[in-house]
């Protein structure tokens, strides 16, 4: 049967005996029914808000279409949603439900902002004055850098006993002449080089570097901020450090020894730490094959080390002698914590490859949530784009963890959460007093759908 097309309908082969018809005559219908979830998630810990506090608006009020916050929750949204581009949101302009959460008196009449307006956000300079032709609205790198502590500590009602700050540098390619652009010999490409600070699974800190630098640099700054900023709120609380060798730094750690923050740090092997374990490594080979039934063996070793110049003071060390089925795999940690307070073999197990949890919450950020978007020209501009998808990650793990808390889903990742929950088409209706959604009595979340809403909003408002 030939497909007949005109501009009411589109005719395809027939069902069975039914005919099978397409129509683009659904008035007001969203593909995004789970923005309503985020938005009883934003409106529960102020979040979106407190995000908008963190521009000022130069704007003259009586000129005023949208508003900051209007402007961020758009954004933010759209991230979550799975909207990469700005380009994007010249469609969604016209979405109802969408208009409805940003804040829009009247969703179905007033348009959301076009991509050219959103734009402005991201190319308005730090230096920019009311009279400016069109960027007048300048964010505040600090007070932002600071919202995302302060989201960590207000989802707490009660002080935390410890927490572990995760520290890691990735690589964030660029593909065209963007301010900022080098190259990087290990990632073998250009690229920016961000630094992520996690606790657990919220995110405290997304800085945007250049790659011309050392994975460590600025992660001083940053501990220290964000280590004032917990310890001014839960004074009490045990603060520990974990990274990768590239944060080995002796700044770094005599820092962490003089305000009483512990850390553990892979420590990267040569030749004077082989040899300290020499011995540990060649009885491991000794051991044949038919002892370890093919599996590797393994011995932990405490080591005093220094080194000959880095470093200002000797420290404990942690070595694993491990032997393959065909090479040596040596590997080191050094610590400040004791060894009454943590033995080897559970400080390299436990403690310290529990650091790998990080990198799924940075593949989160850059695949789920597109912070890897970094094509503006100047690094501000890029680095309110990383912004933005951190704050729409922030937004989601909130979800995750007061909506999902119990569910099966309450350790998905964000791809997983839009798709089965944020991704239920809607036909929005709105009346003077409501506005109504209708989602699909097939849909297959309809049970957990209905138990994340309850749960957030058990969720205490916030004062």
């Amino acid at each position: 049967m030939k497909t007949e097309c005109n501009a009411k309908q589109v005719e395809f082969d027939n069902v069975g005996k039914r005919k099978l018809v397409a129509a683009f005559d659904g008035e007001h219908i969203s593909s995004d029914g789970g923005l309503a979830l985020l938005h009883r998630t934003d409106q529960r810990f102020g979040l979106m808000r407190k995000f908008a506090e963190c521009f000022k608006d130069l704007r003259k009020p009586e000129l005023i279409e949208h508003s900051v916050e209007e402007l961020v929750r758009q954004r933010v949204f759209g991230l979550a949603c799975g909207y990469e581009d700005l380009v994007d949101h010249e469609t969604l302009r016209n979405d109802p439900l969408l208009a409805a959460v940003v804040g829009k008196a009247e969703p179905q009449k007033q348009p959301l902002a076009s991509p050219s307006t959103l734009n402005r956000l991201e190319l308005t300079p730090a230096d920019a004055t009311a009279q400016a032709r069109y960027r007048k609205v300048v964010y505040d790198g600090q007070a932002i850098e600071n919202f995302f502590v302060e989201a960590f500590l207000d989802a707490h009602r009660e002080p935390l006993k410890q927490v572990v700050l995760d520290l890691d540098a990735t690589d964030d390619p660029i593909h065209g002449t963007q301010e900022g652009r080098f190259f990087h010999g290990y990632y073998g490409n250009y690229c920016y080089l961000p630094l992520y600070i996690f606790a657990g699974d919220f995110l405290l800190c997304a800085r945007l570097r250049t790659a011309d630098v050392d994975a460590a640099a600025g992660s001083l700054e940053e501990v220290q901020r964000i280590v004032s900023r917990i310890r001014a709120r839960w004074p009490t609380t045990r603060i520990l450090l974990r990274a990768d060798s590239g944060f080995a730094r002796d700044e770094l750690m005599s820092w962490c020894e003089q305000n009483t923050v512990d850390f553990v740090f892979g420590l990267a092997r040569n030749a004077r730490l082989e040899a300290m374990i020499g011995e540990d490594l060649k009885l491991m080979r000794a051991v044949s094959l038919q002892e370890r039934k093919g599996a590797p063996v393994r011995a932990y070793r405490e080591l005093r080390y220094r080194t000959r110049e880095s470093w200002t003071r000797e420290r404990r060390v942690v070595a694993k002698a491990e032997w393959l089925s065909d090479k040596f795999n040596p590997r080191f940690v050094v610590t400040s914590l004791r060894t009454e307070a943590c033995g080897a073999r559970a400080l390299y197990e436990q403690l310290y490859c529990a650091r790998g949890d990080m990198e799924n919450r940075i593949k989160e950020q850059q695949l789920g949530l597109f912070a890897d978007r970094t094509s503006a020209h100047t690094l501000r501009a890029n680095q309110l784009r990383l912004w933005f998808s951190s704050a729409a990650y922030v937004l989601l793990n909130l979800l995750r963890h007061f909506g999902l808390r119990g569910t099966e889903m309450e350790r998905a990742q964000v791809g997983t959460l839009r798709l089965k929950l944020l991704k239920v088409a809607a036909i929005v209706r709105v009346s003077v007093r409501r506005v109504v959604l209708s989602l699909s009595a097939a849909a297959p979340v309809q049970d957990l759908f209905a138990r994340v809403a309850q749960q957030l909003c058990e969720v205490p408002a916030p004062s």
